[in-house]
């Protein structure tokens, strides 16, 4: 069960990536956000972005062409 939805497809970098730190600003501690990005970049980009801000990649997986990744805020 995730706490929040992001749909960035057809976005491209770097415009998942902002898009995914405003919505994590507006998580609380322990909430988790599922984001699909369909940019070939987005794969590195947000799990990077996760690793450097100190949250947890709860899953990233590829589907097609679409990245979903689940990601916890510490």
């Amino acid at each position: 069960m995730v706490d929040k939805t992001l749909d960035c497809i057809g976005l491209f970098c770097p415009e998942p990536v902002f898009r995914t730190r405003l919505a994590l600003d507006e998580l609380e501690k322990g909430q988790t956000i599922e984001i699909h990005a369909d940019d070939p970049a987005a794969y590195e980009d947000l799990r990077r972005l996760a690793e450097r801000l100190g949250h947890e990649v709860v899953s990233i997986k590829k589907e097609d062409e679409v990245t979903i990744i689940i990601i916890k805020k510490k």
